[in-house]
């Protein structure tokens, strides 16, 4: 039976998790019970038990920029639907089997609290489908580096859905989090967070990362474990780290690697707890 981008879109096909689930059978629907009920924590497959194969990634811009606007500027969800639902087009299951929808939650830097970008969370779930944390974390750095240091959106869509043709302002957002890089490029271009140029920047900005999220992904199938990102460490994240980060130091509090000077500037925006910090 053929899978249309519709039926993949609309979640279609059954999530195997023990008990009962629903299948598509000669266009109508019936119960079928798992065998055996699901132990805790036991995963259908294995831990990361999917397997990947090579995407377009011009291909999956395309339906991860459809997936934007099909859930309503859901940036989280068309680079997810851009990777598995693709996947789920091409090869059926289990990859047509997720719960898409789930996804949706990320829209806005996760229900509008504006932390990190829905379309990087996406793209990191993806490769969380395949690959444990140690051979995963090459993948994300590699891609969240390359988001807070290249001049985005650059994807021009053939069809818009919001009527803004041509190209649009790009900006280098300098961070991972939908907070700022949303705010920096209105500020920037002078454009409120409200206009449909912001919707239609992050609907490209949303194809761009599963652009490069899926030249990630093929190349992490070529070389496996001999994968790595070819990005340096940002600076402030090694000046910094030299304290905040490092074993045995007093001040070794930090937890994460995303560049540290969009928050931490060290002025009154940031708070009197940074005012003195060298």
């Amino acid at each position: 039976m053929g899978i249309s981008r519709r039926d993949c879109l609309l979640g279609f096909g059954a999530l195997v998790a023990g008990g009962a689930v629903t299948s598509i059978v000669d266009g109508g629907t019936k119960l079928v019970h798992a065998a055996t009920p699901a132990t805790r924590f036991q995963q259908v497959n294995g831990e990361f038990g999917w397997t990947p194969h090579k995407l377009d990634p011009a291909e999956c811009a395309e339906a991860a920029y459809q997936g934007y606007w099909y859930k309503g500027y859901a940036c989280g969800y068309g680079v997810f639907y851009g990777i598995i639902g693709v996947l789920g087009e091409k090869f059926g299951a289990p990859y047509n089997q997720f719960p898409f929808a789930m996804l949706e939650a990320n829209k806005g830097g996760i229900s509008d609290w504006g932390t990190i970008c829905g379309a990087l969370y996406g793209a990191a779930a993806a490769y969380a489908l395949f690959w444990g944390r140690d051979e995963r974390t090459p993948m994300v750095n590699e891609l969240y580096r390359w988001y807070e240091t290249t001049n985005l959106p650059i994807y021009d869509p053939k069809d818009n859905a919001q009527g803004v043709k041509g190209a649009i302002p790009a900006n280098i957002s300098g961070s991972v989090l939908c907070h700022i890089s949303v705010s920096k490029w209105c500020y920037e271009n002078k454009i409120e967070a409200t206009d449909k140029k912001r919707n239609e920047r992050c609907g490209r900005l949303t194809a761009d990362v599963v652009y490069k999220a899926v030249e990630i992904f093929n190349k992490k199938i070529e070389l496996g474990k001999d994968f790595k990102t070819t990005f340096a460490v940002q600076d402030s994240v090694e000046y910094c780290g030299s304290c905040h980060q490092t074993k045995g130091q007093e001040t070794n509090w930090a937890k994460g690697v995303m560049d540290c000077a969009p928050c931490h500037s060290g002025t009154e925006a940031t708070g009197n707890m940074f005012k003195d910090h060298p």
